[in-house]
Parts: C-alpha cells; sequence; structure tokens
C-alpha cells in the first residue's frame, strides 16, 4: 500500500477506503462484507458510546440485552417488518448438529424481541413508559458493502420504548432525534439536517420516521441516525397492552431508534483531508500526541522528564494525551503518521524548548505553518484546552460552510440534476411515491428528508407543477 493516500479530489472513494485501513481504525473480516474494528477505530467508537449513553441517561433511558437470536415466526408478524428486512436477513437452520424445528434468524434489529418481552413485562399503565436502550451488533446481509459505511455486521445502540399514549410516542421520536443532533452537531461537529423521511423511505413498520442527514465531503448524503414513531402496529402484531387508568384495555404505542458505527464513516469523509483523518477533539482517542525530538542521551535526559511533566499536567486537565516515544522513528515519520490518524493537536518538545520554556503545538485542521505556534510551557495545559475548543468550533464550521454551499434551491428538473451531482437539491415537493420513484430511477438521487423547519407558505412543486407547501432535500447518498 502507498504512504500516500489519493487525493480526495481525484477518487475519493478510494481516499475513503484506503484511509480507513491506514489510519489503523478497521480492517476486513473472513466473511465477505464483514468489519473487524480495530482497537483506535473502537476507541473512536467507545467515546462515540459514552457521548451518546449519558445523553440517553439524562433522558431516563436504561441499558439492557436482548438475545441474538430471534425465531423466524416473529419477524413474520409484522407485515411491513417482514417485507422490508426479508432480502437481509441471514438465517441458522442447524445447531447442535441437527436441523432446527423452527429457523432462527440472527437480529437484523430488535423489534420483535423487544414486542415479545414488552408483551409479558406490560399489564398496567403504572408500568409505563418503558425506556430501554441496547448496545450490539445486528447482522443485515448486505450485497455491496463499505467499511463503517455498510457492513454485514456492525455496532449499533437501539432504543425501544412503550408508552401509554400517541402523544407521548410522538414526544419520544422527536426527542430522541434532538438527543441525536445535539451529539452531531456539538460532538461529532457534523452539522446534519433533521428531518422526516418520506412514506418510501421509511423504517419498515413504522408509522412515522425521522432522521438527521449529513453532506459528505464529496456531497453525498449520508443518513446518520433515525427515530422511529412505531404507532400500535407491533402492539398489535405482539399483543402488547395495558390497563389504563379506567380499568380499560389498550395498546401501548412503541418507539425504536438507532445510531451505529456507521456514524464513525461520516467524521470520516466530512472532516478528512488528503493527508488523512481529521478528528474532532471531543471524540478523539487521543486529543493531543506529544513527540519528545533529541538526536542522542544528553538531549534524552533533558528533553524526557519535561515530556512527563507536561503529560502529567494535561491528564490533570481531563485531555486524552500520547506520548510518543518510539525510538526507531524519526520525528517527521511520526508528525505524518498522527495526522494520517487525525490526533487534533500535536506537542512537539526538543532541548531549545526545554531552554526556553516553550512547547510547539500544531493543529491537526490547519497542516503546515499556519497551524504551528511556540506557546509558554507555563499554563500549557489551559493553553491547549483552548486550543481544543477552538479546532472543535473550526471544523463544525468548515463543515456547515461546504454544507451551505453545496446545497441549491431549484425550481426546475434540469437544475435540479445539476444539483445532485455536487451536493443536495433543496426543491418544494408535492409529488407522489411514484414520482418519487421516477427521480430516483432518472437521477439516482432520493428524497433525503423533508426537514423539520419549513418555510411555511407555498410554492409550486419543480417535478410535478402541483401546488406544494413543502420543502424536501433531495441527494444522491451512500
Amino acid at each position: 500500500m502507498s504512504d500516500k493516500l489519493v487525493s480526495r479530489s481525484d477518487d475519493f472513494n478510494e481516499w475513503y477506503n484506503t484511509l480507513v485501513l491506514k489510519a489503523d481504525l478497521a480492517d476486513y473480516g473472513p466473511v465477505r462484507g464483514t468489519m473487524i474494528v480495530k482497537p483506535y477505530g473502537w476507541a473512536l467508537w467507545e467515546n462515540i458510546q459514552q457521548a451518546l449513553d449519558r445523553r440517553f441517561k439524562a433522558t431516563g433511558h436504561v441499558n439492557a440485552a436482548f438475545p441474538m437470536f430471534i425465531p423466524h415466526s416473529f419477524m413474520e408478524r409484522e407485515s411491513k417488518h417482514v417485507e422490508g428486512f426479508s432480502p437481509q436477513l441471514a438465517v441458522v437452520t442447524h445447531g447442535g448438529g441437527q436441523e432446527l424445528e423452527e429457523p432462527l434468524v440472527v437480529r437484523p434489529t430488535s423489534e420483535t424481541l423487544i414486542g415479545h418481552a414488552f408483551s409479558k413485562w406490560i399489564n398496567s399503565y403504572r408500568d409505563l413508559p418503558v425506556l430501554l436502550n441496547l448496545w450490539n451488533s445486528v447482522v443485515r446481509w448486505e450485497l455491496r458493502t463499505k467499511l463503517f459505511l455498510r457492513t454485514s455486521e456492525f455496532y449499533w445502540q437501539e432504543g425501544h420504548t412503550a408508552h401509554a399514549t400517541l402523544e407521548e410516542a410522538e414526544f419520544e421520536t422527536r426527542q430522541m432525534l434532538d438527543v441525536y443532533t445535539d451529539f452531531a452537531v456539538n460532538d461529532a461537529a457534523v452539522p446534519v439536517i433533521p428531518g422526516e423521511k418520506s412514506p418510501l423511505e421509511r423504517f419498515a413498520g413504522a408509522d412515522r420516521t425521522l432522521t438527521i442527514e449529513a453532506m459528505m465531503g464529496d456531497g453525498r448524503a449520508l443518513q446518520s441516525g433515525t427515530s422511529h414513531n412505531l404507532g400500535q402496529n407491533f402492539a398489535k402484531a405482539f399483543d402488547i397492552k395495558y390497563l389504563d387508568a379506567n380499568n380499560s384495555l389498550q395498546y401501548c404505542w412503541t418507539t425504536s431508534w438507532g445510531l451505529s458505527t456507521r456514524f464513525i464513516g461520516a467524521i470520516i469523509m466530512v472532516h478528512g483531508d488528503d493527508q488523512g483523518l481529521i478528528l474532532p477533539p471531543r471524540l478523539a482517542p487521543h486529543q493531543v500526541v506529544m513527540v519528545p525530538i533529541y538526536k542522542n542521551d544528553t538531549e534524552k535526559s533533558a528533553v524526557l522528564p519535561v515530556a512527563e511533566r507536561i503529560k502529567q499536567e494535561l491528564v490533570e486537565a481531563g485531555i486524552r494525551v500520547k506520548v510518543d516515544q518510539r525510538e526507531h522513528l524519526s520525528p517527521g515519520f511520526k508528525f505524518n503518521d498522527w495526522e494520517m490518524r487525525g490526533v487534533p493537536v500535536r506537542i512537539e518538545i526538543g532541548p531549545k524548548d526545554v531552554t526556553n520554556n516553550v512547547a510547539a503545538l500544531a493543529r491537526r485542521d490547519k497542516p503546515g505553518r499556519e497551524g504551528k505556534q511556540f506557546v509558554s510551557q507555563e499554563g500549557l495545559a489551559q493553553t491547549v484546552k483552548g486550543l481544543l475548543d477552538t479546532v472543535q468550533e473550526a471544523l463544525l464550521e468548515r463543515a456547515r460552510r461546504f454544507r451551505d454551499e453545496r446545497t441549491y434551491t431549484v425550481d426546475n428538473y434540469d437544475d435540479f440534476k445539476e444539483a445532485i451531482k455536487t451536493g443536495f437539491a433543496k426543491v418544494w415537493w408535492a409529488g407522489s411515491d411514484a414520482d418519487e420513484q421516477q427521480v430516483q430511477a432518472e437521477t439516482k438521487a432520493t428524497l433525503r428528508c423533508l426537514p423539520l423547519e419549513q418555510p411555511g407558505g407555498s410554492e409550486v412543486c419543480f417535478y410535478t407543477g402541483k401546488p406544494a407547501d413543502r420543502i424536501a432535500i433531495f441527494g444522491r447518498a451512500y
């Protein structure tokens, strides 16, 4: 494999595939379509987990674990659900050397398992709401796979809740989308568009699907998290009922919501450059890498104690720091290696820096001289914390500016076709399901979402010429 990445502008797909491997995030598994998440990639996922988990718990949700095997008959109880997932199911027919009485589906999602459990656990309105979240992996037998973005097995969280009323379920569906939006913007520095999916794009078995849509560095869209109001569909399929305060039997209202390791792909494609990853400081496994520089044992004995002291100061300030003491590699190689891995801030400390009581700080988001400065070692931890905040804000602003510049408001089909070549088309929409399918067939663009923030009023639909009262975002997607 070449030491250099292909330019993003020359071949974005090849740039991405190579970067995932060279940055040591993941590798290909031995079974087609599977992925090995390496320690550096898993550390990034752990930070994503922690950022989400504290938000889930702050909204009253608790974690649980459910089996990975689902009786095949469960999948058939909700007609739209089985229809939507059947092409992607992995099915176990033998176990313990014998054919099973009933085939088992390897979990593609857990709504059916949850429905079965809820039907046993919920009896009275006093049992509601039930607010669960699971951290697990799921299997969907994908035809075309891409590390992190679309693999046959992937890791995620899936929330599942049961409520007494439609209003409570609607609140939950929107609340969790807002949680995803807050995480994406404030922790991942990924600007997203919260919106509603069209009926064609809705989750199989849901009455309503909300989504956060992000623009990648090549102008394509990535569905980055979804929240579903399942109505009473699964409650009726699994007989999830409760006695209300009037002693009347009612069906529950349920929701589900999920965000997966594909969000790592979003971080890579939104922030990365031709030198490699650029990780947002709040999620980066190492927020700072320190490279001690010395030529001989005398310089080493002067530099390393200072580097260790600085490291301890940073750790005490709550900063995740890595000191690179690999003896067999040059400082230049280390700089390039950590640039590839996207560490937000690099500290260089050499003999002159020790003498002058300074350190060199280099920002990953501004390679070269533009991002480098010499600062006093006094109060260095606070200086670094401030710089990390600056990098975090700069990444969000750069990504937002890129998205906005490539979101084109168009009012005719010709301009639409041009817009989706490089970004999003923002249009007034009054088309039918058949119209939406026709647009996709002709342009390969899908209706990404109907933004939750709408301008109001009405205009003419760009495609049908009919009166339209909603704005839609279309784009080509991963």
